[in-house]
């Protein structure tokens, strides 16, 4: 038995002796040494030329190591047989259900295993199976739901990772659903390619509703709202600018029925040039054919366009505002972030029109210029850091201080505004009061 046990390449002496042999030795060795034995005996019937006979005895050994009380020799076998196409199908599926120990190689690679085997193995296994099954390559849309839907967090993140993985898209719906609440599968499945893009705005819902909740622990829960509630709508707009026509009318429809869709998202869509994203919400609240609404918007100031807004149940007293707002957006190339100068050339038209009822449309509009402004700011400071970086003075320099605000006050004359002076260095420059 040292022979077959100790061969790095399989080999048979006399194979009929020797099979029975095996049989009579193994129930006396120690485990370690009929693990070796198993793994050998495994090999050897996969890769050499056997007769017919020495094959069936060798199975029958086989299928005794079934038996084995001993995790490791099994695990042997199963190592043996994880990837082979030849090796007996009944002894493969024992060991598919076997201990995770035993199970995991089998159950991540062996290409016996049928789908209907698989989802029994993952509705039978641990954490650690399911995984394993996760982890395998091309793994079925059948099995791929069965893991969404009953598979552990390990499994589920295995599967999120796995992008062989047939994993359509209820699938992915359900696996938010149950781990809705946890951060790093949310980050797995916003990873994923071709994610849905009605999902993408959900995930950023409970993404945002977490900064919320932690906002509110130190905000008052008004702001934090707002804060969350801006967040979502800076989601929703760039998930909507990277859709085709399909996946936008499925995101719109999934905002409608969440009641995400509201005044304050359009205008901002608009106020980001997203006339698509408008357009398609009108299509929906309307009941008309998207193509329809995209003629009837080419004229604002025309009575389809009125038409349209009025069938669409949009507030009647921001219809002004929204005419301009469209007419504007259509004339730049849309982003996923608020134009600032689009914003103002906006907001100037609507101020322009004296209509209090459109002062709440105006205050978004402004909150929306200095969301736009700032994020400008940023992009104009970053862009000077990059052109000109900051210098570098030797230790025996000392940077530059910031310059000085001298305020020049004479006698008798302290309540009116002195003049000013910055002092850069040993020559001021003075700046008329």
């Amino acid at each position: 038995m040292n022979a077959l046990a100790s061969a790095e390449s399989p080999v048979l002496i006399e194979p009929s002796a020797l099979v029975r042999r095996f049989l009579v030795w193994a129930p006396q060795a120690s485990p370690g040494d009929r693990a070796q034995a198993v793994n050998a005996l495994a090999r050897a019937y996969l890769y050499c030329d056997l007769s017919r006979e020495t094959r069936a005895e060798a199975e029958i050994a086989l299928t005794r190591a079934l038996d084995d009380p001993e995790p490791r020799v099994r695990s042997a076998l199963s190592e043996a047989f994880a990837s082979a196409a030849d090796a007996p199908r009944h002894v493969v599926l024992a060991l598919a259900s076997d201990v995770c120990e035993v199970s995991r190689a089998i159950l991540a690679m062996s290409p016996l295993l049928s789908e209907a085997d698989l989802v029994d193995c993952a509705a039978t296994g641990d954490a650690r199976a399911q995984t394993a099954i996760a982890r395998r390559a091309r793994l079925g849309a059948p099995v791929a739901a069965a893991l969404a839907e009953i598979g552990e967090r390990a499994a589920a993140l295995a599967l999120i990772g796995n992008y062989q993985a047939d994993l359509r898209g209820p699938a992915l719906w359900r696996l938010f659903e149950r781990f809705k609440g946890d951060a790093e599968v949310r980050a797995r499945l916003i990873e994923r390619p071709a994610l849905p893009a009605s999902l993408r705005a959900a995930i950023a819902t409970a993404t945002t509703a977490d900064v919320s909740q932690f906002a509110s622990e130190w905000l008052d829960p008004r702001r934090a709202e707002r804060i969350a509630r801006d967040g979502r709508e800076q989601a929703f707009v760039s998930i909507a600018a990277g859709c085709g026509a399909d996946d936008l009318a499925e995101l719109v429809g999934w905002l409608r029925a969440s009641e995400h869709l509201t005044v304050g998202l359009l205008v901002r869509a608009l106020a980001c040039g997203g006339v698509a994203l408008f357009a398609q919400s009108l299509a929906d609240m309307s009941g008309l054919p998207a193509p329809r609404v995209a003629g009837w918007m080419r004229d604002t100031r025309g009575h389809a366009f009125a038409s349209l807004y009025t069938r669409a149940k949009m507030p009647s007293a921001f219809l002004p505002a929204f005419r301009i707002a469209v007419a504007c957006a259509a004339e730049i190339v849309p982003g996923v972030g608020v134009d600032y100068a689009l914003t103002m050339r906006m907001l100037r038209a609507i101020e322009a029109e004296n209509d209090p009822q459109l002062t709440p449309v105006t205050a978004m509009l402004w909150r929306l210029a200095g969301e736009g402004a700032r994020e400008e700011a940023r992009e104009f400071v970053a862009a000077a850091a990059e052109l000109a970086p900051a210098p570098r003075f030797d230790e025996a320099e000392t940077a530059p201080q910031a310059p000085l605000l001298l305020l020049n006050v004479e006698p008798g004359n302290e309540n009116l505004a002195p003049p000013v002076t910055l002092d850069f260095g040993p020559e001021p420059v003075n700046i008329a009061a």
